[in-house]
């Protein structure tokens, strides 16, 4: 089991990027969203707000489309990440239904303007939400294609000040050597340099995301989403993880 030196006596860290994959929000199911798992996680979310950390959130857009495969299958790429960029605003959305209903004040904030549904990206505005602790869940990627969501949370991790990424994994519960799904006999890192990741291939990031990450000396901590109180246990000091430079 790690163990993080907290800087005050509940958390570990007082402002953070939780980076989730749309996946995570579909469940069981092959595609979409699956309600009882968005509470779910908006739960365990609010465990951590009420703890007083100032939270960002990045929410991938899998579940519904995905700029990539769809290019592979032969759409023109920019319209395909645009198409994406797209669904990781339906996801937010759906976060911030699920996140207000228990009570957490949240602001949707978009790369890409659509002001009847969510905020324009203004760092100065998004700092002051998380300064009056609303949750801010950052769609729309970095408003550019050819840039995962991957890079999009690193970026706003970065100019929010953030002190960490936490990504939350399915199924998995840190960063291993090979696919622990596919290898009984992966083993998993507790740490892990920036350097290693990007010379190993391990499949934490994307390139560009890791690299800016190391640019800015921003630890990255991986976990298991799926376990019931993982968020709030890797800010408290427990939990299984691996740490990402740092």
């Amino acid at each position: 089991m790690n163990e993080i030196t907290p800087e005050t006596p509940q958390t570990a860290y007082k402002r953070v990027m939780l980076k989730i994959s749309g996946e995570a929000l579909m469940g069981d199911q092959g595609y979409g969203l699956h309600p009882p798992t968005v509470e779910r996680i908006a739960r365990e979310v609010k465990t951590v707000h009420d703890l007083g950390v100032e939270i960002c959130m990045v929410i991938g857009g899998g579940n519904i489309f995905r700029g990539l495969s769809g290019s592979a299958q032969g759409m023109e790429r920019t319209t395909a990440d645009y198409m994406g960029m797209l669904a990781t605003v339906m996801n937010a959305l759906a976060v911030q239904s699920a996140l207000e209903g228990l009570g957490v004040f949240t602001r949707v904030i978009s790369a890409i303007r659509m002001d009847e549904i969510a905020e324009p990206y203004i760092r100065r505005r998004a700092v002051r939400h998380l300064e009056k602790k609303r949750v801010c869940i950052f769609a729309a990627g970095t408003g550019n294609p050819y840039f995962t969501t991957d890079t999009a949370a690193t970026l706003r991790a970065n100019e929010m000040n953030c002190e960490a990424i936490l990504m939350g994994k399915n199924g998995v519960d840190g960063v291993y050597d090979k696919d622990p799904k596919e290898h009984s006999d992966a083993v998993r890192y507790d740490h892990v340099s920036y350097d290693d990741v990007l010379a190993k291939r391990l499949r934490v990031m994307d390139a560009s995301a890791i690299a800016l990450a190391r640019d800015n000396n921003l630890p990255l901590i991986v976990f298991g989403l799926d376990e019931p109180g993982g968020f709030k246990g890797i800010l408290s000091g427990q939990g299984t993880y691996t740490k990402v430079g740092g």
